[in-house]
């Protein structure tokens, strides 16, 4: 099974990805007139304005459940991932993703909400199958994406979060009074996987307890733990760089020696920075994977392009800051090796022997400079993160459920997908990182094709919605958004409002 796995994930994360999405982040800045620079002021102050209704959630509740499916173990693990296989200079690419990423994020975001519409319980739903569908006309291809969407995010993707979760409280635990060395038997397996099931099923239940409340739970458990993680994560990161603030000079200089292939040790991996650093900066901040359209159409805006603004800040945050914070705590402290590309050499780097790439990294960073509890103090983080993850894939896959059938009420299959991404959630757990690991690539994948190469096709409206939010701003308006006196078709909830307000 793995060897099957693993062969489909070298597929579909071929190099032809990493171009289309570099490509794509390029093509979308130069289009927006670089909108993530000049429109960063107004991203910050949307951010913390918006209505909510009955119908939909704030713009701030809206960044934060696309935030809680952003922010997950990609931010930790994966970037110490990025480090260990292509090197530190895998980081100064995951900025470049995410700073190109903001220009895509919006025009993804933007037309999920000029596309949305109204669900059979008169919530509001949209995302890439919605705007693929009324925009393109391909209902095929929209019926594509929601399916892939369905098995990444309701199957495929949720086991990596959990599988994090498990592995972090076992290195915090391993040799503590609590769990001893966890070298014996428990209930016929081994400590370990015993443990690991146990923690598996104690998240599931958790999950269950939030998604079976519904959107409005889960946005308002997303609008409180996001921002109290982050913050308190980026500040464990500001605390060990000030610790170690005579490493830092050093750290930006191997960081960006190593992107551009100068650096004496990392120098033959450039390509692998290259491929690492885009790769895992689509899994931490999933610019057009298609995942942020589904939270950004649950807003209340009075026009399209202010949540278009919300989620390319998302993408600043969760890559400038989070995974920033993350990279740097690992390599001032040295915490990291990196892997020889020539299969069975030695490491390049080794500075923590024993311990596998992922979030050990981050907590040996931590504990090597608070020791006794900087352990502890990741595995929560990670808790924390990777849960409003599995969260927030739930209501993607809900979305494109809702899709599939017709914004129809079926509750049976809305509780299928609910006892599926549970499962899925102790099976994740229990079993090992690296077929977690592929199962997450495969689904991230499936959706970034299907969803690049749509906004790529169908960009012309979010396009029109900018210059348009523009041109009110400069008259000195809140703006608003009609759809007819800009030509963009299919716009049916906009369409209705405006005629509502007459």
């Amino acid at each position: 099974m793995e060897a099957t796995v693993h062969f489909i994930n070298s597929i579909i994360w071929s190099k032809a990805l990493i171009v289309v999405c570099l490509g794509a982040g390029l093509y979308f800045s130069l289009r927006t007139r670089f909108m993530q620079i000049r429109g960063f002021f107004e991203m910050c102050r949307l951010t913390v304005q918006g209505e909510k209704s009955e119908a939909g959630v704030s713009s701030f509740q809206a960044l934060a459940m696309s935030m809680a499916g952003r922010m997950g173990i990609g931010n930790i693990a994966g970037v110490a991932t990025a480090i260990a296989f292509g090197g530190p200079g895998a980081i100064f690419w995951m900025w470049v993703m995410g700073f190109l990423g903001a220009s895509t994020s919006y025009v993804e975001c933007t037309l999920a909400q000029i596309y949305k519409t109204k669900d059979a319980e008169g919530r509001y739903r949209g995302g890439p199958a919605y705007y693929i569908e009324k925009a393109m006309g391909l209902k095929w291809y929209a019926l594509a994406f929601a399916i892939a969407t369905i098995i990444a995010a309701g199957f495929l993707m949720p086991g990596v979060q959990a599988n994090a979760i498990a592995d972090s409280v076992i290195n915090a635990c391993r040799g503590t009074a609590v769990c001893g060395p966890l070298d014996g038997q428990m209930l016929g397996m081994s400590s370990v996987e015993a443990l690991k099931l146990g923690i598996g099923i104690a998240v599931a239940l958790l999950l269950g307890v939030v998604i079976f409340g519904g959107v409005k739970r889960i946005a308002n458990f997303a609008e409180v733990v996001v921002p109290f993680m982050a913050a308190a994560f980026i500040l464990m990161a500001i605390v060990i760089m000030i610790i170690n603030y005579d490493r830092v000079p050093e750290m930006f200089g191997i960081i960006f020696d190593s992107a551009f292939g100068t650096h004496a040790a990392f120098g033959a991996m450039m390509g692998l920075a290259v491929e690492w650093g885009i790769k895992r900066g689509i899994y931490a901040n999933e610019a057009g994977q298609g995942s942020g359209p589904h939270a950004a159409a649950a807003s209340e805006v009075s026009h399209p392009a202010k949540q278009g603004y919300v989620q390319a800040f998302a993408i600043y945050f969760d890559t400038m800051m989070v995974c920033t914070a993350t990279a740097f705590l690992i390599l001032a402290s040295g915490t990291y090796n990196v892997y020889s590309p020539v299969e069975g050499a030695a490491p390049v780097f080794q500075g923590l022997a024993g311990v596998p790439e992922g979030a050990g990294y981050a907590q040996a960073g931590v504990e090597a400079v608070l020791p006794g509890w900087g352990a502890a103090f990741v595995s929560i983080a990670i808790f924390f993160f990777a849960f409003t993850t599995i969260m927030a894939y739930y209501y993607m896959a809900e979305t494109n459920l809702t899709y599939v059938n017709h914004n129809k009420k079926r509750p049976l299959t809305v509780l299928v997908l609910r006892l599926g991404i549970i499962a899925m959630v102790v099976f994740g757990a229990f079993h090992n990182a690296t077929l977690a690991w592929a199962l997450g690539d495969i689904g991230v994948g499936l959706m970034a094709w299907l969803n690049i190469i749509a906004i790529l096709i169908v960009q012309k409206p979010a396009m029109l919605a900018l210059r348009d939010y523009e041109r009110q701003k400069k008259l000195g308006l809140d703006p608003t958004f009609d759809p007819d006196a800009l030509g963009i078709k299919n716009a049916d909830f906009w369409r209705q409002r405006k005629q509502e307000n007459v």
